[in-house]
């Protein structure tokens, strides 16, 4: 029997040691985290590339000279030129694989990321073939993230007490969200030209030999909406009040048949509020705003918008509420069970180590009279277990597309009137 408590007295400092050491690694982890969203990429030196594979992929078994095949998901624009539709075939071959940090997200509680593996096998590539209406062209791609998706707006405003009031609109109906579960993930890439891809299609459309017109002047009302690209790690937990926050539009905003905002327009933003994930399982909220934008020719121009929509990874929880904050869900029922689960076994090794150190000094101890305090103590540690659960970070990575809403009419000096091309949508 004493076999047995000493057999549970050794468990109980393994775990303990486990807890330390994951504790320092976390740390670690953030302070790295931090420091990347710190370096965001240049705004105007590469291009968005959205992939849709064409089947399921498995990372761990692709090896040098895999082909990849998929199609764009996404148009992708050079400022106010279409250098490639959605839908055209991309092709991309593993150059090498290498270990990189996994992306940190809020879907499992702390006790299941201690013990998962925090590197993970990544394809490198380093060329992308692209199907055009030209031929094909290429482009030198790194990879940014692999993973399933979803769109996730604000709520609306509550408008009376029914059930659905205030819920997370999806962009896909319950049947197609069940379908796209199974859906092969999509792939986003970072690219640079490495010849001119889409030229002819530029000169058909007269955008790089017109003259510039700066007498027009284009308003956009209040509601307009933009695509945005968010260049930098923002975190609930690692982010604090008045952090800048870099996007860029990656879809031309176009008013009366003219570009007023070109894709490639740097948006300016900074972290407003921010509420770190608390104990007793609470979730971490993040607030942004936007107030600023730089054209590509450099102008400057003041601008008030919030954010309407983000684009996540199908695990997230995170919603946003009326007012534009991103939030923490609270904690699932699986994220319970094992907290409770780690619970009840942390109260069974506090209650038999207890008794075990108070019999080994006290001779005339038993088992039936140590019980009383050994349940105590198991009381109080699971107690403290419980309440010292932190809820659910809010985690938006690099690269995340975002849709924000201007809050109040813009004006902005245009270029030449171009043809609208086809893919492109009015703002509202």
């Amino acid at each position: 029997m004493r076999g047995g408590k000493l057999s549970n007295a050794v468990s109980v400092a393994l775990l303990a040691a486990a807890v330390s050491a994951g504790s320092v690694l976390c740390a670690a982890a953030g302070s790295e985290s931090a420091a990347n969203s710190q370096n965001p990429a240049s705004p105007n030196s590469s291009l968005y590339v959205k992939v849709q594979l064409n089947s399921q992929l498995k990372l761990s078994k692709l090896r040098p000279g895999d082909v990849v095949d998929g199609s764009l998901a996404r148009d992708v624009y050079s400022e106010d030129r279409e250098l490639f539709p959605a839908g055209s075939h991309v092709r991309l071959t593993v150059d090498h694989l290498e270990k990189r940090r996994r992306v940190p997200n809020d879907h499992w509680p702390g006790v299941i990321k201690l013990f998962t593996p925090r590197h993970e096998n990544y394809p490198a590539f380093k060329m992308a073939a692209i199907a055009g209406a030209n031929g094909e062209s290429t482009l030198q791609v790194s990879l940014i993230s692999i993973s399933r998706l979803r769109e996730v707006r604000a709520q609306a405003k509550k408008k009376g007490s029914g059930p659905q009031s205030g819920n997370v609109e999806v962009s896909t109906s319950n049947a197609a969200a069940g379908a796209q579960k199974a859906a092969p993930p999509t792939m986003i890439l970072e690219a640079f030209q490495t010849e001119n891809p889409g030229s002819s299609s530029a000169g058909a459309n007269g955008a790089s030999s017109s003259v510039p017109d700066l007498s027009g002047i284009e308003a956009l009302p209040a509601g307009t909406t933009c695509k945005i690209l968010l260049l930098g790690n923002v975190s609930a937990s690692k982010n604090k009040p008045g952090d800048a926050v870099q996007a860029r539009v990656i879809e031309p905003v176009l008013m009366n048949s003219r570009v007023v905002l070109p894709a490639g327009t740097l948006i300016e933003g900074n972290v407003v509020k921010k509420t770190p994930p608390r104990w007793g399982s609470r979730a971490g909220s993040l607030a942004l705003t936007f107030t600023g934008l730089t054209l590509p020719g450099g102008n400057l121009i003041p601008i008030a918008a919030s954010l309407t929509g983000a684009e996540l990874d199908r695990r997230s929880h995170t919603r946003i509420d009326p007012e534009g904050q991103l939030r923490g869900e609270r904690p699932g029922k699986a994220w319970m069970a094992i907290n409770i689960g780690v619970t009840a076994g942390l109260a069974k090794e506090a209650d038999d180590t207890l008794q075990l150190i108070i019999e080994a000094f006290v001779s005339t101890a038993t088992d039936a009279s140590t019980a009383g305090v050994g349940r105590i103590a198991a009381s109080i540690v699971s107690g403290i277990y419980i309440v010292s659960r932190k809820g659910r970070d809010v985690v938006i990575p690099r690269f995340t597309e975002m849709n924000i809403a201007l809050d109040r009419p813009l004006s902005v000096t245009t270029n030449a009137e171009l043809p609208v091309p086809a893919a492109i949508v009015h703002g509202n």
